[in-house]
């Protein structure tokens, strides 16, 4: 599944940096946003496969954030990632319909390529059973 549209929501330049450079090097096609607001903003103009978004931001938080992500497109998917990982906050994410949750920092990029890839996987059988 390469060649995807991933956005990468994170107020830590290094860790958009990070990502991206993971992500292109697995030929997705990347696009960052440095707040919530800037995400929402780009998801109205395009589509995006997966959004990958940091919980902790300034303004809209990365919960509120997949809770209007699912609002304009319930398609796709998101991945929400915390240094400040608790019960309470993964419950919310699950709630909000969050494909997984991450905590930072990513000690096996392996595995977070893996979650990815299966994050990818799960929006083409949601597109499947719609057309079905």
């Amino acid at each position: 599944m390469a060649g995807e549209k991933i956005l990468i929501v994170d107020d830590e330049e290094g860790m958009r940096e990070f990502l991206t450079y993971m992500l292109e090097g697995e030929s997705h096609q990347v696009t960052t946003a440095a707040s919530g607001l800037e995400a929402l903003e780009k998801l109205c103009q395009e589509e995006f496969s997966l959004v990958l978004a940091d919980i902790k931001m300034p303004g809209i938080d990365g919960l509120e954030m997949l809770r209007r992500i699912k609002e304009i497109d319930e398609q796709t998917v998101v991945i929400v990632m915390t240094a400040y990982a608790s019960l309470d906050t993964a419950i919310k994410a699950i709630k909000f319909d969050a494909f997984d949750y991450l905590v930072k920092p990513f000690a096996d990029t392996d595995k977070v390529l893996n979650i990815i890839q299966k994050a990818l996987a799960h929006r083409e059988e949601l597109i499947a059973g719609e057309a079905a």
